[in-house]
């Protein structure tokens, strides 16, 4: 017989898989080997180690002498497994507890890793309260994911001053229950040792990240069981692969990947911003924004209303239009579209009005933070039958007049409860749907609006947990306008992208708090390259009318003018990378160790990352900053955006970075061209020094007596 290189190579496979396979009885402290995993004993805990194929395995292991590698809680009471295991089948693996029953740690092989399910035999009322499962960590071991605030705690922790913590949350802990109004969380982190890992359900539970511990990942879950999903591969695998298990994620129409403009209230006023009168039939401050934009020639595609839209005294009264605030509203909508703009509306999950007072009668509603300022009843969303009535009533009835997006407000735990005793329609304590709230919010809206609108539409809630991202994009929550808000969310967008929300943008300038022209030119040069760019809410006022001097910025009008060009450059770009989101859990932007995970630099520079797979973007957020420092990663050339030179990747290198300017780079091969950037910044200059005239723009609309 002629043997082969190819026979050759199947005998040493198929010697590596029954190798693999064996199955060896042990004495206790030695190795006992099983399909891929083994174990051993520490302090008399077991020690489990599982088989990762791109990496180091992943240990389950004992904390210290009296904390072990994997627990339960019962009623206050922690218990510890201890011992040799039981093994029986192929991979089951059972304790007894010390207590009536056993348990059970399940391993099922998957192709991108493995699925691990802790639970007890026994009566109902024996089952745990909760689980904990320790993992060994390596002494650099770089963990993200997980949330999209900085740091646990109120979110106002996430933009504190001389704040240190990035990307990398080794040395954080993190509550997984939901917060507002920063709010994406997903109850997955992924590991430069080549291994992600995700907790299965909606128990809230808490991890810490070699806080108390240096070289131990420790996490505890509420709930009667624990299932986790343990990824293999490159990060970029283990992303992919994630976001795919949880999605796949919605895609917009490319027109929602263009500049938005929004305010956060619109008054209807009797003269625009320099006193001009105003004649238009249509709220005066969405007029002025629609106007003055077309003047400085400044694209956008969508244009957004904020609460209050509807009559009440919180503006939300039965999903009807306040006509004083809004008059001909739908003349309004088919006046934006003609401008090339679709029209966006706030929602909340509560109604208010009479529509409240049915909903309580239909028993549709759960219990919530309620109180006379807001008098507002939430609806009950494992309700099918209040699903159907708040749809039809709400989001189905704007969809008819031809809204194509909704801003899915709260949801995050500022008004719903998490009790352990109350129950809602599905028979679910609210503890336990806390965290899938979010979801059931955003999957009836979308459910609401689909049949109408079809696939011309977006959904933007600021409210995410595991499968939301199958039904809208998201915003980043109410940030403040300080440069550590900037840097917030400079984070935020990647960790995002990590725990498969592909599709997020940032209130460009903060929402509230500090506003400085700096800080938001910044941000507008930021925004240009994430996956949304949406410009607002500016203190409710155009950024021709600023709150302090320079009232009238010029700069800052050209910066908006300058990226929001660029942007449109990007429009179909964004929209074919929201499409590989979908389709292969591939994120839109991409922090550099997805890209390039063997290059120590990727994991340090958090501040530079890429839109796709060709351009890299360095983002500046302190203020005063005339250069700045980035890594280009080797095995590429990169394209100065700015200047057209040419330089060889793998080093450190430092730009001139002036306040309108954000360093950009492009991947030689790659057929973008962003055009003469430094023209566009003169053009836009030049525009913006010279007023438009309200006037003459009112007489071009046929307003004028």
């Amino acid at each position: 017989m002629i043997i082969t290189q190819s026979t050759i190579r199947k005998l040493i496979r198929f010697c590596s898989i029954a190798c693999l396979v064996l199955f060896t009885v042990s004495a206790a402290g030695q190795e006992t080997v099983q399909s891929n995993v083994s174990y051993t004993l520490m302090h008399d805990f077991p020690v489990i180690s599982l088989k990762n194929k791109t990496g180091n395995p992943v240990i389950l292991k004992p904390v210290s002498p009296a904390v072990g590698s994997i627990g339960f809680e019962k009623d206050g009471k922690v218990t510890w497994l201890t011992g040799a295991p039981e093994i029986r089948k192929q991979d089951l693996y059972l304790w007894n507890a010390g207590t009536p029953g056993q348990v059970s740690l399940d391993f099922t092989r998957k192709t991108s890793g493995w699925d691990l399910c802790l639970s007890k035999t026994g009566n109902s009322g024996d089952a745990p309260d909760r689980w904990y499962l320790n993992i060994e960590a390596g002494d650099d071991e770089y963990f993200t994911g997980i949330f999209e605030r900085v740091v646990d705690g109120h979110q106002n922790n996430s933009w504190a001053k001389g704040i240190q913590t990035a990307l990398n949350l080794r040395g954080e802990h993190v509550e997984m229950k939901m917060k507002p109004t920063v709010s994406a969380y997903a109850p997955f982190y992924l590991s430069s040792a080549n291994y992600g890992l995700f907790v299965k359900g909606t128990w809230p539970g808490h991890f810490d990240f070699c806080k108390e511990a240096n070289q131990r990942i420790q996490i505890n879950f509420e709930g009667p069981e624990l299932c986790v999903r343990l990824y293999s591969g490159s990060p970029m695998q283990i992303v992919q692969a994630h976001a795919m298990d949880t999605g796949p994620s919605f895609c917009p129409p490319e027109w929602a990947f263009g500049p938005w403009r929004w305010r956060d209230e619109h008054k209807n006023r009797s003269a625009y911003y320099d006193g001009t009168p105003v004649h238009a039939p249509y709220n005066s401050e969405l007029v002025e924004d629609v106007l003055m934009m077309e003047a400085y020639g400044i694209p956008c595609t969508a244009y957004w209303v904020d609460r209050p839209w509807g009559p009440g005294p919180k503006g939300f009264d039965d999903y009807e239009i306040d006509n004083t605030r809004f008059p001909q509203h739908q003349q309004m909508i088919h006046w934006l579209n003609k401008k090339g703009m679709e029209y966006m509306i706030w929602i909340a999950p509560w109604v208010m009005g009479k529509m409240a007072e049915d909903a309580v009668e239909k028993g549709y509603t759960v219990k919530s933070r309620s109180n006379q300022e807001w008098p507002q009843e939430l609806i009950d969303f494992s309700n099918p039958e209040a699903c159907r009535w708040w749809s039809e009533k709400g989001p189905a009835k704007l969809a008819r007049m031809g809204i194509r997006g909704y801003k899915l407000d709260r949801a995050d735990g500022e008004k719903h409860l998490d009790s352990p005793s109350l129950l809602n329609h599905s028979g679910k304590t609210y503890r336990e749907f806390y965290n899938d709230y979010p979801l059931q919010y955003v999957k009836t809206t979308f459910e609401a609006v689909q049949p109408i609108l079809k696939d011309n539409f977006i959904l933007f809630p600021r409210a995410q947990y595991t499968g939301s991202a199958k039904y809208g994009g998201m915003w980043a929550g109410d940030t403040n306008g300080r440069p550590e808000g900037l840097r917030s969310a400079l984070i935020g967008v990647q960790r995002c992208a990590v725990m498969g929300y592909p599709i997020w943008g940032s209130d460009t300038g903060g929402y509230w708090g500090d506003f400085s022209h700096e800080t938001c030119m910044r941000w507008l040069a930021f925004s240009c390259f994430t996956p949304i760019m949406e410009v607002g809410p500016t203190n409710n006022k155009g950024l021709w009318d600023n709150p302090g001097e320079p009232h009238y910025d010029a700069e800052l009008i050209a910066v908006w003018r300058l990226y929001a060009k660029i942007r449109m450059q990007l429009k179909e770009y964004i929209h074919s990378l929201a499409k590989e989101a979908s389709q292969t859990g591939t994120p839109v932007v991409r922090p550099l160790f997805l890209s390039y995970p063997d290059q120590p630099e990727s994991w340090e520079d958090w501040q530079t990352f890429l839109l796709g797979p060709d351009i890299l973007v360095s983002a500046v957020w302190e203020p005063g900053k005339q250069e700045h420092p980035l890594f280009l990663p080797a095995g590429e050339t990169w394209t100065d955006a700015w200047t057209g030179e040419k330089v060889d990747g793998g080093r450190q290198i430092t730009v001139p970075a002036p306040r309108h300017k954000i360093p950009v780079f492009i991947r030689q091969g790659s057929e973008i061209d962003l055009s003469d950037l430094k023209q566009l910044w003169k053009e836009s200059l030049k525009i913006a020094k010279g007023k438009p005239d309200l006037t003459q723009m009112e007489k071009k609309e046929g307003w004028q007596e």
